[in-house]
């Protein structure tokens, strides 16, 4: 079992696994952003991210990591698509990141309304390719450099997943 905290909804229960938060970004850095990136703070991604960001805890309420959607195509009544992300402990890799990812992604098409569901990722993010591939999103195509990170030329692919396909 997982719990969904989303920051906006539940200020006071979310504040306390802030500093997991922030440990966990500051180590994965290099998987979620680019050079290009103006927020390297943990506390102003976060925030930029808000009100589309979820903690992410075990039934016990031990913080797991946390997931959030960017990049929303649509308008006030309807959001299309959107981008996902996510961060986990080690620790959770594995069975409980394909549970929660698979809950999560319901919550998306069911009380979200998405159609479709994107993930950009860096090629040699092999653990997330494989949890992708287990919930069933394609890979669609590679950007070819299309960024910087650490200071090379970076491809990113893009995998999806449909609703229609999802259901």
């Amino acid at each position: 079992m997982c719990h969904f905290i989303n920051l906006i909804h539940h200020i006071p229960r979310a504040l306390r696994y802030i500093p997991e938060v922030k440990k966990l970004y500051s180590r994965y850095i290099k998987f979620i952003q680019d050079d290009f990136s103006d927020t390297k703070n943990a506390i102003n991604y976060i925030c930029s991210k808000t009100p589309f960001f979820w903690i992410v805890t075990d039934y016990k309420q031990n913080f797991m990591g946390f997931v959030y959607l960017d990049n929303l195509v649509g308008n006030r009544e309807k959001i299309y698509s959107a981008e996902l992300t996510t961060c986990f402990i080690p620790k959770a890799w594995g069975i409980f990141t394909r549970y929660s990812a698979k809950i999560f992604l319901k919550k998306c098409f069911d009380e979200l309304g998405l159609e479709k569901i994107c993930a950009n990722i860096y090629p040699d993010n092999f653990r997330v390719k494989k949890l992708l591939s287990d919930c069933g999103f394609k890979y669609e195509s590679t950007l070819k450099n299309t960024t910087l990170r650490l200071g090379k030329m970076q491809d990113i692919d893009i995998y999806a997943l449909y609703k229609s396909y999802y259901t």
